[in-house]
């Protein structure tokens, strides 16, 4: 069997499972939900989503609040898990956040603005909660992260609540006897100080000495205080830990006297099969994109001027940046990434330019040194291979069909399963905007790390930069960008495997270009669809 035979033998293969992990996936994802009846309305101009077995009559409600930049898809483990065991799970979009039309106006660090616009949504969808037809009229709310201190804040004001569950917790409004029943979720491997709130909540009751694990006061007076940490997860996997699902339906058990199946949603391994098995598949399907150049195209750098390149812009962008004004774009942070991203691009760009322009005029001397060496006017003659010719209609297929991949192939799957992709109207300028931004970092970023005398490791290498400069920029700016401390490892995911993607569109294409304009737009998309829309 020749290559080339095995490598097609290979790629059908690749697709086949790929097909197999995606269909499998989807069906274990679709069969969770097993026969709960959603239906989604709206509060006002909040989207609600209520979640409940067909048989399920006068029983509590539990509304689910997501955290910052999340929305109400980030909440649906919860949300089955607690109906499928008997209870009406009802989540929704906050102000300014996901589906939610409506842009909060002030600033997130002020507790009677933006946070009291917050708890009025969680109280109106509270209300219509607990007026729906198969309520019992009883309530609890679980809130995670910046909803954690949400939640608190509301069951304090609303004695009425049963129980809370504050996943994360972000607070400082907890009493020993308010709110009543309150369960704290902190995952393990997040930072040390919130496990720290955690007991600290609880040793308002335990009077001291609060250990994790175990429940303190009393349910039947509404003092119960437990703090619980879910093993091996961060910020964001403690939505998905069986250990926090298992808490909390628990808690809710404890808190309103019921008992129930304990049927726990185990999403995470289908996310990851599915998502694996959507990486997988680009393999074989970039063999089916068109060759827009004969040879691979790219800075083709060393190690010395591939450091230099690299290393400078991760130095520089946030030194440039820590004094500026970045309040330009109507979503919180999204204005300073796009800036972090411009500058970054356009810093590498312009020490590309002038390596190029260094290495042209070495070139030109040595040409000089030789002009009357012979047979050299037949040589000028032949291609450059340093500068092939691009087929322009080649490159544009496959930008059109690497962008259509990442935004449609794993949008639809995001959207349905773990938050709000598909964007609003009042989003949509929002992405061009983000782009401005996205479009030149990734250009010369992918420009940088190919060529036919690429270094191996060039490509993590400039990824890991970035990070690192995002890095700096939130240690020089601790109180206005601290939350791009959470969504660094959601970067780093996203680098890796839309990384690998682009590698394979590079291959078959030998241009860097379609590689970086589906990741430029993808990042686009997903900061300014999931980054909460403010006015200041």
């Amino acid at each position: 069997m020749t290559i080339a035979a095995r490598s097609t033998l290979a790629r059908l293969l690749v697709a086949l499972v790929a097909v197999i992990a995606i269909a499998t996936a989807l069906w274990q994802l679709h069969r969770a939900s097993g026969d709960l009846i959603v239906t989604h309305a709206r509060v006002g101009q909040t989207p609600v989503s209520v979640f409940r077995e067909p048989t399920t009559t006068r029983a509590p409600v539990v509304v689910i609040a997501h955290g910052f930049a999340g929305s109400q898809q980030l909440m649906q483990p919860f949300a089955q898990t607690l109906a499928r065991n008997g209870y009406i799970a009802v989540t929704f979009d906050f102000t300014g956040h996901g589906r939610n039309p409506v842009t909060m106006v002030g600033d997130v660090d002020e507790p009677t603005k933006i946070t009291g616009v917050l708890v009025d949504d969680l109280a109106r969808v509270t209300d219509y909660a607990r007026a729906l037809p198969q309520s019992d009229g009883r309530a609890a709310v679980l809130g995670h992260s910046m909803a954690s201190d949400i939640v608190v804040a509301y069951a304090v004001a609303h004695p009425e609540i049963t129980a809370t569950v504050a996943v994360s917790v972000f607070t400082r409004k907890s009493t020993p006897t308010l709110p009543h029943n309150l369960l704290v979720i902190v995952g393990d491997w997040e930072p040390q100080m919130l496990k720290d709130e955690g007991l600290r909540i609880v040793d308002q009751v335990a009077g001291g000495g609060a250990v994790a694990g175990r429940s303190y006061g009393s349910f039947a007076d509404g003092t119960a205080r437990r703090v619980a940490f879910s093993s091996g997860v961060e910020h964001i996997g403690v939505l998905y830990s069986q250990d926090s699902m298992r808490e909390s339906l628990q808690w809710m058990n404890e808190s309103f006297g019921r008992q129930s199946a304990g049927w726990i949603d185990r999403r995470p391994v289908w996310l990851a099969l599915l998502f694996g098995g959507l990486i997988a598949m680009a393999w074989p399907l970039s063999k089916l994109l068109p060759q827009a150049a004969p040879l691979p195209m790219g800075a083709s750098l060393a190690w010395k001027p591939l450091l230099i390149a690299a290393i400078v812009p991760a130095v520089l962008t946030p030194l440039i940046l820590w004094k500026a004004p970045t309040d330009f774009l109507t979503i919180l942070l999204g204005d300073y990434l796009t800036l972090h991203f411009l500058l970054y691009g356009a810093l590498t760009a312009a020490i590309l330019l002038l390596i190029r322009r260094r290495g042209r005029k070495a070139h030109s001397q040595a040409h000089a040194s030789t002009h009357h060496a012979p047979g050299l006017e037949r040589l000028e003659s032949l291609p450059d291979p340093a500068h092939p010719r691009v087929a322009i209609t080649a490159l544009v297929i496959a930008s059109v069909a690497a962008i259509a991949y990442n935004i449609i192939g794993f949008g639809v799957p995001l959207d349905t399963y773990a938050f709000s992709f598909m964007p609003i109207e009042p989003r949509l300028h929002l992405i061009a905007a983000v782009a401005c931004g996205t479009v030149p970092y990734f250009l010369t970023a992918e420009w940088m790390a190919h060529g036919t005398g690429a270094r191996r490791g060039a490509y993590a290498l400039a990824k890991f930069c970035f990070l690192a400069s995002l890095a700096a920029a939130v240690a020089l700016n601790l109180q206005k960008l601290f939350f791009l401390i959470i969504i660094v490892p959601a970067i780093l995911l996203l680098f890796i495997a839309f990384g690998v993607i682009s590698n394979w569109t590079y291959k078959a294409t030998n241009h860097p270009l379609p590689g970086a304009l589906a990741n430029a737009i993808l990042f686009a998309w997903a900061i300014a669809v999931t980054f909460p829309m403010v006015i200041r």
